[in-house]
């Protein structure tokens, strides 16, 4: 399975929970601050509209505006194009196909504009796995609805700790190797990542590195186990994202 049919799988998986939802559902609060669950779907259809865009070559790729967050940039973008569910749904669905298109036609060796950095196709596509299984956690835990985890969480915690280095730099740390050993959501497989004789690692569930690095848990509370001069460290800016 290559990185483009995982990221439809888990995109298959988010828009089968929202075929299921009522008026009510779609309009309540999400675990996005601020947001309703049809305020997410619209923030990930502006996304995958970003991602088509940028494979083409046409327009602006997202980026925040000046003198603005990245999250602040979204928010605002998202209040500007408020409207019914029924057409935030089709309006994701259609954005989602055409940009993991985009994705597989593009050229893999060439980066592709993004909000911090210019990123490969298979990279890109990683990133939007992440965010869409991010915010398939904002809307299905506060509707208390089932979304458990797949093996489609080995390419987060890839991404998480290949973006230690930017995250570690973002604190004026400097980038210090640190190993990662986790458990797969079978409860028996092994995802080991960076070089075996650092210092510094992280170990423990998956799941939990995930979310740690989506910020939908704390490390505090993760159950994640730290060594080394910069394990700790390297646990509290886990991330998935640019700032």
């Amino acid at each position: 399975m290559t990185i483009f049919d995982d990221l439809t799988a888990e995109q298959d998986r988010l828009e089968d929970i929202l075929a299921g939802l009522d008026e009510a559902q779609w309009a309540s609060p999400s675990g996005a601050e601020g947001w309703t669950v049809a305020d997410v779907v619209l923030h990930l259809a502006q996304s995958e509209e970003g991602v088509s865009a940028s494979a083409a070559g046409v327009g602006e790729a997202i980026r925040p505006s000046e003198g603005l967050s990245v999250d602040e940039t979204m928010d605002r973008l998202v209040r500007a194009e408020r409207t019914a569910p029924e057409q935030v749904f089709r309006r994701w669905r259609e954005a989602r196909r055409a940009a993991v298109a985009a994705l597989r036609s593009a050229d893999p060796g060439r980066p592709l504009p993004w909000v911090e950095a210019p990123l490969k196709p298979a990279t890109l596509a990683t990133t939007r796995l992440a965010e869409h299984w991010a915010h398939g956690l904002d809307i299905t835990g506060p509707l208390g609805l089932p979304f458990p985890d797949t093996e489609r969480l080995r390419h987060i915690a890839w991404l998480a700790h290949r973006t230690l280095p930017y995250a570690l730099a973002l604190t004026g740390a400097g980038d210090h190797p640190v190993s990662c050993a986790l458990t797969a959501p079978d409860g028996t497989s092994v995802w080991r990542y960076g070089p075996d004789d650092a210092e510094s690692a992280i170990t423990g569930p998956a799941g939990a590195f995930c979310r740690v690095a989506a910020q939908r848990l704390s490390p505090t509370e993760s159950g994640l186990r730290t060594t080394g001069p910069y394990g700790a460290a390297a646990l509290n800016v886990l991330r998935t994202y640019a700032a």
